[in-house]
């Protein structure tokens, strides 16, 4: 099977996420590029780990979540869908099996909480508690602060984000660190409130609960 190695260094996934970045970016988001779905293939790799599952899985695991975010090089809209169609040019290309490819397209296809996305399968699962996990200061590209919309403030508020798993508890732990002056507690939860049930739906897809801890106060 190919891995995330091989994906990294083709051609074509790196125009996707640098373009998939740059059209984000125009349109006000934050950072979607190299750092953000590096960090995704990391923490996605780092839970099917702890909890024992396949070399297989955990490879596809971080595939996806490498490749989760590249169809918003077409468009925010249905990007989910369109990544996972793009995916699926570019892995069959690359010489991937179907069936590893069909199961990278399911978790593409499910990651996002405003297309309806679910956590379908373990690979799927971990993609998303990867991806929403990634709130932190460094994704914000507006330089002017007087300019941040909420977006901006909660992400810049964020001086650490931490993702942890507990093989033995069977706890997946968010843990944040939050500058207050730059952003109310409440205003995490304004904007990602569904990212929370999300990421709550997907830890127990793993057989496992869905902890948040901000500023050392458990939350949910």
């Amino acid at each position: 099977m190919i891995t995330l190695k091989e994906v990294k260094e083709n051609e074509e996934v790196k125009a996707l996420v640098k373009a998939a970045d740059f059209y984000l970016e125009r349109v006000g988001y934050t950072e979607h590029g190299s750092r953000h779905v590096g960090l995704c293939a990391k923490r996605a790799r780092e839970i099917l780990e702890t909890l024992g599952y396949s070399k297989e899985k955990i490879e596809l695991a971080a595939i996806a979540a490498y490749l989760h975010d590249i169809g918003n090089s077409i468009n925010r809209k249905d990007h989910s869908q369109s990544g996972a169609l793009i995916a699926l040019d570019v892995l069959d290309k690359m010489g991937a099996k179907m069936d590893d490819i069909v199961k990278v397209m399911a978790a593409i296809g499910n990651h996002e909480e405003t297309e309806a996305g679910l956590p379908i399968t373990s690979i799927a699962a971990a993609v998303i508690l990867a991806d929403k996990s990634d709130v932190h200061r460094s994704r914000v590209k507006q330089k002017d602060k007087s300019k941040f919309d909420i977006h901006d403030r909660v992400n810049y508020a964020v001086l650490h984000s931490d993702l942890k798993t507990n093989k033995y508890t069977k706890i997946i732990t968010l843990k944040l660190k939050i500058d207050t002056k730059f952003s109310a507690i409440m205003e995490y939860f304004e904007i990602f409130l569904k990212r929370m049930v999300m990421m709550r739906h997907a830890a127990k897809r793993l057989g496992c609960k869905f902890e948040l801890v901000i500023n050392n106060t458990k939350m949910l």
